[in-house]
């Protein structure tokens, strides 16, 4: 029987696999705890099977991305040009910088021997021989951690050359990053893998698994998602797709962050839950005395949803239905129904004594310090909104400030290389649509006549000489 920790016992409501080993007694990151769970048998399974088998595996399943896009991870694998010659590499995203979002580090920090066997067989499948997991700088003690599980997976023969007996090799090495949001951005990630400055690329034509690092095929997936494989080759594809529900298939992560009674993790089964469930029966509902307001469901970059909103969704027949917030189910496709997405699984809950006005402040803080540069509308516009909700803040907005601020956003969106400009411009979009009325109410209309700064004030002086 596996206990947790005091206080960190599952949710009656969770279905605890990826993090089966999260906050368990008695279990620690050494691979001989590994071995002694079950690890790494997994491998040898699949490192028996051919490699088109472990992705059709892998398709069958219906496992989508855990990072933040969702898209099927299977199809992914596939996309590797069949006639090429080139090396293969693997890379795993460990960056995890969106705002909200606190569930790899977990897995890294102490399961970190189930990441290595995903990623072993992961590699196999896609025939990479070098792999990488890239770190954000702000994990120090991650990194020593997965660099030992590495050389412990080494010396059992679990990485580098002709991994049990079978002539496969592959070396895994652990890439700290410097801390940059734009690294969680697969091609932005890749640039920095190469040593340069992590400017996202244009695709086409660089979608990486064709043109990626080093101009070669390379996946890229998320810490979760190749936890995952292990699991799907230990159920098979199709027993695995009876978790969740159809097209949102298996188990994943929530971290529900904010204004409730039990924030934390939760590993789920994906969309059976909905709204109302994870937020009162699972997190405790809203602290005494207070009432929820609003939830950015995905992580800070997705679209605020209003608990008091309705939704309008189409069914598979063609026709429609009326939903409301308490009962959005927690899936890919029904957030993005209801104009948000579910990311990468970062519940952040906003109730009624947070101003939305310090909430968008603070989400535009964010974006204009991690926007990369390379792209005009993101340099200056993420900027230009973050002046403008400082003024929104100190009292200093006038009421045409709201409709310039969403203007800029609407400037920004689908007009940027990566989908960074989206990520700044999406929160603005929503809390203005969603939220005017408040917001306007932190305005005053005498604050239209006065300069913004005092470097407008000193300007102001060339309007009136003669």
């Amino acid at each position: 029987m596996i206990t947790y920790l005091p206080g960190k016992e599952p949710h009656t409501r969770e279905y605890r696999m990826i993090f089966k080993n999260v906050d368990r007694a008695g279990y620690d990151p050494s691979i001989d705890c590994y071995l002694n769970d079950g690890g790494y048998q997994q491998l040898r399974k699949a490192i028996g099977m051919a490699p088109k088998d472990i992705t059709e595996e892998v398709k069958k399943s219906g496992l989508r991305g855990r990072g933040g896009a969702g898209f099927p991870t299977g199809m992914k694998w596939t996309f590797i040009p069949p006639n090429n010659t080139k090396p293969v590499y693997l890379i795993c995203n460990g960056d995890e910088s969106e705002p909200g979002t606190f569930k790899d580090r977990y897995i890294l920090h102490q399961d970190p021997h189930q990441l290595i066997e995903g990623m072993v067989i992961s590699a196999f499948a896609v025939g990479a021989h070098v792999a990488y997991i890239y770190i954000r700088e702000e994990f120090p003690a991650a990194a020593r951690i997965v660099e030992t599980a590495i050389e412990e997976a080494r010396a059992r023969n679990f990485v580098g050359s002709n991994i049990l007996g079978t002539g496969f090799d592959l070396e895994i090495y652990v890439h700290r990053g410097a801390g940059a949001y734009i690294c969680g951005e697969e091609t932005g990630l890749i640039e920095s893998l190469e040593g340069k400055r992590p400017y996202p690329r244009i695709k086409p034509p660089y979608f990486p698994a064709a043109l990626g690092l080093y101009m070669c095929p390379t996946i890229v997936n998320n810490v979760e998602s190749l936890c995952h494989v292990v699991h799907i080759i230990q159920r098979g594809g199709e027993e695995y797709a009876k978790l969740g529900t159809a097209k949102n298939t298996g188990t994943r992560i929530l971290c529900v962050s904010g204004d409730v009674k039990f924030p934390g993790y939760f590993e789920v089964e994906v969309g059976k839950l909905t709204m109302r469930e994870l937020l009162y029966d699972v997190c405790g509902g809203p602290k005494d005395g207070r009432t929820l307001k609003a939830v950015i469901p995905g992580g800070s970059s997705s679209k605020i949803l209003r608990c008091d909103e309705s939704f309008k969704i189409k069914n598979a027949d063609g026709s429609t239905r009326e939903l409301s917030f308490w009962d959005i189910p927690m899936d890919f496709d029904s957030l993005a129904a209801c104009g948000s997405m579910a990311g990468s699984g970062g519940v952040i809950v906003i109730d009624d004594t947070r101003k939305i006005s310090w909430v968008l402040n603070n989400l535009n803080a964010f974006y204009a310090h991690e926007s990369c540069g390379q792209c005009t509308p993101c340099r200056e516009g993420s900027m230009w909104m973050k002046k403008i909700t400082d003024r929104l803040v100190s009292g200093d907005a006038s009421p045409q400030d709201i409709s310039t601020l969403e203007s800029v956003a609407y400037q920004i969106d689908g007009r940027t290389i990566c989908a960074f400009g989206e990520a700044s411009s999406w929160p603005v979009e929503a809390i203005v649509a969603k939220f005017r009325e408040e917001l306007l109410a932190d305005t005053k209309e005498e604050n239209a006549d006065k300069p913004h700064n005092p470097e407008a004030e000193a300007q102001r002086r060339f309007l009136h000489s003669t």
